[in-house]
């Protein structure tokens, strides 16, 4: 487990970083706002939902085991890494605070590159210092793309002998921190944190568009629009065959946790599955093991080990599990300027996307049974999110549509555990929060608004709109 110990050592060293530098930015404010860092203390999430049955909490420990799995190409156990891959297990990319949440401080995969003796380079845009991040194009032989184009190869590892196809070009390079000023063609997206995954994939559609629709004349006035299924602002995305609500994702692009595990899998470490059973590169020669690579497991347990049960279901199904019953990301205590800061985050109008909480359906079940589970009925998740997409304007436009989420549309990123996140925006171009909040505003966003009242705030006020922010 080289690559967990990496990410939590990581993790414990900005957490020393923010607390030196805290001390000034929770104080007197004097000027213009400070972001005091990630925020100190235990960590927030990686934790199971309060009130799990006990077969629910093996379900849960069963998938985080799994998510911490090193994956490899063939070798007998957690087989099927690549032919292309960003990653090769799911904590490497979801490790700040703790397992499931975002990037970490020092990026893992600068050790992934040439891990077991792949042969691959480290593309400009991953630095030592800087996010985990997968690349899109945006044209691929001139027509449009969109999709993830693998950072690595499996080419030279020892488990997958005679494998020979080459990197992606991703030059010519930019700024390798902020991933800006490169190839044109290509867009990053940084780990979205699935604390509290389960709460959101629990909250019923009608709760969202109900939300949605509310406070229309304060939206309207600010810029901020609401129309249900269509290519508009303000539009939930809208899964294509049964026309619910998708959520997960930067463009609210998944539907599900078991889709969002499935595609993952496939797409971050070319592990083929019973929702993706092709390998993405069916070069001869870099085929190692049956499709789909990960399957139902159906050969019994014996007795003896604990729950029969957990070891039939297969890698993307323990995923779900554990990301279903994660608890939502625990707060800092409130202090006078956090409280000040809540106050001014909805007077200047944040909340009018940043939603402070919706609530799971009445009956939601955790997995075949038909009694709903206590951990995700009837609760509250305070995830300051509509799971709406809106224009964010030229500045944050990424150029790729995702269902009716279009070039400049994201969905509203929840809020809750940004106190303890490093990297910020889609592409992970800021490490600080009031730039990340200022670069809100460009031509066409429906932040514009919002940023303005930011902007008149007073350095206090900022200050502890700011304090606020770390506090979640």
């Amino acid at each position: 487990m080289a690559f967990r110990g990496i990410a939590r050592k990581s993790s414990a060293a900005i957490v020393a970083v923010a607390l030196s530098v805290g001390v000034y930015a929770f104080g007197q404010a004097k000027s213009a706002p400070v972001d005091p860092g990630v925020r100190g203390g235990p960590a927030g999430g990686g934790t199971p939902l309060k009130g799990l049955t006990a077969d629910e909490t093996a379900f849960f420990q069963d998938g985080q085991a799994r998510f911490a799995d090193i994956e490899a190409v063939t070798n007998g156990t957690n087989n099927g890494l690549g032919p292309r891959f960003n990653s090769n297990q799911c904590f490497s990319c979801h490790s700040q605070p703790d397992e499931g949440g975002s990037s970490p401080a020092r990026n893992p995969l600068i050790v992934v590159a040439t891990f077991n003796g792949a042969k691959n380079t480290v593309p400009w845009f991953i630095t030592q210092n800087g996010p985990v991040r997968e690349a899109r194009f945006k044209k691929s032989n001139g027509v449009s793309d969109g999709s993830v184009h693998n950072l690595f190869v499996i080419t030279g590892r020892t488990d997958a002998p005679g494998c020979n196809i080459a990197q992606p070009d991703f030059l010519p390079a930019g700024n390798p921190l902020t991933g800006q000023g490169g190839n044109a063609n290509i867009i990053f997206r940084i780990p979205t944190p699935v604390f509290g995954a389960g709460l959101i994939e629990a909250i019923p559609d009608s709760a969202i568009l109900a939300n949605m629709h509310s406070n229309a004349s304060e939206k309207r006035a600010m810029g901020i629009s609401g129309h249900a299924n269509a290519h508009l602002s303000g539009n939930v995305n809208r899964n294509a065959n049964d026309g619910t609500i998708t959520r997960f994702g930067w463009k609210a692009q998944n539907k599900s946790l078991l889709l969002f595990a499935s595609e993952a899998y496939n797409v971050e470490m070319g592990v083929s599955n019973e929702l993706f059973p092709q390998e993405r590169d069916e070069t001869p020669g870099c085929l190692f093991n049956p499709t789909p690579e990960d399957t139902l497991n159906f050969t019994p347990a014996p007795a003896s080990s604990g729950n029969p049960n957990t070891p039939v279901i297969s890698d993307i199904e323990a995923f779900a599990n554990f990301m279903r019953m994660l608890a939502p990301p625990a707060p800092a205590a409130a202090t006078p300027s956090s409280e000040k800061g809540r106050a001014t985050f909805a007077k200047i109008g944040c909340v009018q996307c940043h939603t402070p909480s919706l609530t799971t359906g009445a009956k939601i079940a955790s997995g075949s049974s038909t009694t709903p589970s206590a951990a995700l009925s009837n609760q509250t998740a305070n995830l300051y999110s509509d799971l709406v997409v809106h224009h964010m304007g030229k500045g944050l436009a990424d150029g790729i549509t995702q269902g009716a989420a279009g070039p400049d549309e994201f969905r509203t990123a929840p809020l809750w555990g940004v106190g303890q996140r490093v990297f910020f925006l889609h592409d992970g171009r800021t490490t600080n929060l009031v730039e990340a909040i200022r670069d809100h505003r460009s031509h066409g966003s429906e932040a514009n608004r919002v940023i303005e009242h930011f902007n008149r705030l007073t350095p206090r006020e900022q200050q502890d709109l700011i304090n606020f922010l770390r506090s979640l």
